[in-house]
């Protein structure tokens, strides 16, 4: 009886083995090589045809013997590679899942924020949810209603290039001499503002913008016009409104050079309160309040005129914006850290 001893193998080193490797195998067992001399051979290690052999072992003439045999291990490994790979939970996590779409859509959260404030606020344990990188997969994937077109942050346009100016006029106290203790943000009261403009025609309404950075509490003060004097008079208002209180929950306030706040260090005169002016043309010295205003705009485009927003409509932005669970608080909302803060100042008072 002749044996095929012709038969060569293609097989590569880190690639599974084929059915022309497993033939190989099935016929040098047959004529009582190694395991060993047949991984030579093959060109793998020898615990791979080791392996492979347990795999495709069968019981043959009623279990009284057992072979190797090609075919048996090709299936076997059909099998094991047709129930390989990752298993999304999309369908078992239904109700997490609805949680998500709901908060993301009506609330208008983050996917970060919708996985996370799901298990502090513990309406989910850690074995009903999925990280935020599986959600951001089942986008990529279409598995749900939220599209990459949805996430706004993902379409950000690239930043323009920064030009340095020197020829801008300095207001005031330059934020050099800003505290380093203010730059931790661990101390309540230190504010950054900035104005936020619709059209630019000189009848439309403009936004003042303030953040609190600790909390990042953002308030949107809808004004007739961007003069210094509107601007100081807004701020007078703010300490009317907060009386006593005013000193310790406006202990500093950052902004530009624009020149709408020209008179806003007249503030200082009538209070405790210090400003500090950043560097010309560098807005990222308050970049918590650009950062925020950049949210407006999802509901604000540029070149909309403001004035064609009720202000009811400009308070639930504001409010959106204080409602939201930030990551940087520990998914808490700025409301809830500045509503504690504010507890705080009126219990030193009280007691």
């Amino acid at each position: 009886m002749g044996h095929d001893y012709s038969i060569t193998s293609s097989h590569k080193k880190g690639k599974h083995l084929s059915y022309d490797d497993r033939h190989t195998i099935q016929l040098r067992l047959k004529d009582g090589h190694s395991i060993r001399a047949i991984a030579r051979e093959i060109g793998c290690s020898p615990s791979t045809v080791s392996n492979e052999i347990k795999r495709g072992t069968v019981s043959m003439y009623k279990g009284s013997v057992h072979r190797y045999k090609a075919k048996a291990g090709q299936e076997a490994y059909e099998n094991h590679k047709a129930s390989s790979g990752r298993r999304y939970d999309f369908v078992l996590k239904s109700r997490f899942i609805g949680y998500v779409t709901t908060h993301f859509f009506e609330d208008g959260w983050s996917l970060d924020a919708c996985a996370n404030r799901a298990l502090i606020s513990g309406d989910f344990n850690r074995s009903e949810t999925v990280c935020v990188k599986t959600l951001y997969n089942y986008v990529n994937l279409g598995l749900f209603d939220i599209k990459n077109h949805n996430l706004p942050e993902k379409l950000h346009r690239a930043p323009k290039k920064r030009t340095a100016r020197i020829n801008k006029r300095k207001l005031g106290r330059s934020i050099e001499e800003r505290p380093a203790k203010i730059d931790t943000r661990e101390e309540f009261g230190h504010w950054e503002c900035d104005l936020v403009i619709g059209s630019k025609t000189k009848d439309d309404e403009v936004l003042l913008t303030m953040l609190e950075r600790k909390s990042r509490e953002f308030f949107m003060i809808p004004l007739a016009n961007k003069e210094a004097t509107t601007i100081i008079e807004a701020f007078l208002s703010l300490k009317s409104q907060y009386s006593e209180h005013f000193d310790e929950v406006f202990k500093s306030i950052t902004t530009d050079n624009g020149s709408e706040f020209a008179n806003l260090s007249e503030i200082e005169s009538v209070s405790n309160t210090l400003v500090y002016y950043t560097h010309p043309y560098t807005s990222c010295e308050k970049g918590s309040v650009e950062r925020h205003n950049g949210l407006i705009r999802r509901f604000i485009p540029k070149g909309k005129r403001i004035d064609q927003f009720s202000f009811q409509a400009i308070a639930d932005v504001e409010t959106w914006c204080n409602s939201l669970p930030r990551k940087i608080l520990g998914y808490r909302t700025p409301d809830e850290i500045f509503e504690e803060e504010l507890d705080k100042i009126y219990q030193l008072d009280a007691a």
